[in-house]
């Protein structure tokens, strides 16, 4: 909803509030953010190249501020690589294989089940639930309406610049305008002066202003679309990483192993002027190193941008007095391939692709008590900021973006929703992640190793923490919709389990019109031990026997 709509939502929040029953939360036990309201970031492509997780590149001193406050998980992963399968599932608590979205173009409520979302489940717990940016998937996925009214309180926010992101809005060395992959430009120039993500923090900001003065519990979303492509943002960001400093991928080609049915060949970037100028041939390029490089600058400039949002956000909160009863989800909805592997996109089982930055601000909790009118979040300058911040709390456990909304249920002292039966699609509450809050005290991880919530539910193996990813093909080798199939042209799916120690990846024969993987249908396999191989670039799924592994993921996939 554009800017110039959002008068009229005043009154519209006044409306719901007198509404709200007067004791509108579901019993259970008191969590640590008991009564407190949530501020929940998600951002788009962003894989963790932070400083918190140890990029000595990147400039992202707002995020490790918040890092340093907060329980920090270092090997969180998506259930999909694609936005709105992966939107879909953290926000209703179900797999893509049972919220039956691998694409873009059907909704839960009416092609698989009239599932509960988190935002839903505090609205009807008694918050008043909002929706900035890019949250649920726009379109058909989200109904439209980004699920209003059954996720959100008020009509979800959209910025009104959201509609150039794909027009010629950079400026070539030529002077003229181009839709390009690489856009650093001149907001001034841009249409209405601005950019999505700088009006996003700007309705956030203001509805922060007005949930003050109400004085009611809300869950607040804002979702940030850098560094999605184009990778469009200031181009005074540039300064920061100058381009004889930006390196290549560690593994910018090919794996020998790797079978073709997982190699994703990034069309959606081949279609962008600057890269459909270099005539790269297709399925596997490569991009000119000089190229790649400024791919990587750029992507490196959008997160700084991001991070900008961030620390204007967060000091907002500081700002309005709520820090310290306010926590704070920070996470993304999965990662992006900067050259490794030879891809340059999301649309794959790596955990370039997987892995996403996941970190939790509970008052009280991750940091001790703030007194009133103390700062916790002063915003900080990444053009004049040097000294990093060190997470409050790390953990290595292998967690799953699926697990969101028990964690939130729990950690705001509401009912845990029961885990899913092994077909839920009768069923509107339930999930399919487990919550993590047990993983909070990091010193504590070996004392609570396997003690709950593993066995109950099969989400761990021998109580080893298992993460499970998925990714659809139309065929065996790379094709112009290999990146993204939609769901009548899907033929095979790649299933693939994460721990701490390997990913091993199967792609079976899959049906469309049933939903249903043949796993006697084995197409290919992959194999990577994470000691020896933590790029993922040695497939020893052919020399290895892997009977074990099969048997395991079959077994979580059972439940």
């Amino acid at each position: 909803m554009a800017a110039a709509a959002r008068p009229y939502l005043g009154l519209l929040l006044s409306l719901f509030l007198l509404q709200l029953p007067p004791g509108a939360v579901a019993a259970a036990r008191a969590g640590p953010g008991d009564g407190m309201n949530i501020l929940f970031i998600v951002v788009d492509d962003l894989r963790p190249v932070l400083g918190c997780y140890g990029d000595k590149l990147v400039k992202s001193p707002n995020i490790d501020q918040l890092a340093s406050r907060s329980i920090v998980f270092s090997n969180a992963y998506a259930q999909q690589a694609l936005c709105a399968p992966s939107r879909v599932s953290f926000l209703t608590g179900r797999r893509p294989d049972t919220t039956r979205l691998y694409d873009f173009y059907s909704y839960w409520r009416v092609h698989a089940g009239n599932y509960s979302t988190m935002p839903q489940y505090f609205k009807e717990n008694g918050y008043v639930t909002l929706s900035v940016g890019k949250v649920f998937h726009p379109g058909v996925s989200s109904n439209h309406s980004d699920d209003y009214p059954y996720s959100w309180s008020i009509p979800p926010f959209h910025p009104s610049t959201e509609k150039y992101e794909n027009h010629k809005t950079c400026r070539g060395k030529d002077g003229k305008l181009y839709a390009n992959l690489v856009c650093p430009v001149d907001v001034s120039e841009m249409p209405k002066g601005t950019l999505p993500d700088i009006q996003s923090t700007e309705e956030a900001i203001r509805l922060l202003n007005v949930m003050k003065t109400n004085k009611q519990k809300f869950f607040l979303a804002v979702g940030y679309h850098k560094p999605h492509i184009p990778l469009r943002y200031p181009q005074e960001f540039l300064k920061l990483y100058p381009l004889e400093n930006i390196p290549l991928a560690p593994d910018p080609w090919v794996p020998e192993k790797l079978p073709s049915v997982a190699y994703n060949p990034w069309t959606d970037i081949r279609q962008r002027d600057d890269v459909e100028a270099l005539n790269v041939s297709f399925p596997y390029g490569p991009l000119p190193e000089e190229f790649q490089r400024q791919i990587r600058q750029s992507y490196y400039a959008a997160v700084s941008y991001l991070d900008v949002q961030v620390g204007l956000l967060l000091n907002a909160l500081d700002n309005v007095g709520l820090s310290n009863n306010t926590m704070v989800v920070f996470t993304a909805d999965h990662g992006w391939s900067l050259g490794e592997h030879g891809e340059w996109a999301k649309y794959s089982n790596f955990d370039v692709a997987t892995r996403v930055p996941l970190m939790f601000y509970v008052p009280g909790m991750t940091t001790s008590s703030v007194s009133q009118g103390m700062r916790v979040f002063p915003y900080l300058d990444p053009f004049s900021h040097i000294v990093g911040s060190v997470p409050q709390g790390q953990s290595k456990k292998v967690v799953e973006l699926v697990s969101l909304f028990p964690t939130l249920a729990e950690l705001a002292g509401l009912q845990v929703p029961p885990t899913c039966p092994e077909t839920s699609f009768h069923v509107a509450l339930c999930t399919e992640g487990t919550s993590i809050v047990r993983y909070f005290n990091a010193s504590e991880e070996k004392v609570q190793e396997g003690k709950e919530g593993c066995g109950d539910t099969a989400r761990c193996f021998n109580e080893e923490p298992v993460a499970l990813s998925q990714y659809p093909r139309p065929a065996d080798t790379p094709q112009w919709n290999s990146d993204k199939p939609k769901l009548k042209d899907i033929r095979i799916m790649g299933y693939s389990m994460r721990t701490i120690d390997y990913r091993y990846t199967v792609w079976v024969q899959f049906n469309p019109d049933n939903f249903s993987a043949d796993f006697e249908h084995v197409h290919a396999g992959e194999l990577y031990m994470m000691e020896t191989d933590p790029n993922q670039d040695y497939n020893i799924y052919n020399t290895t026997s892997h009977g074990w592994f099969f048997k395991r993921i079959l077994g979580f996939l059972k439940h």
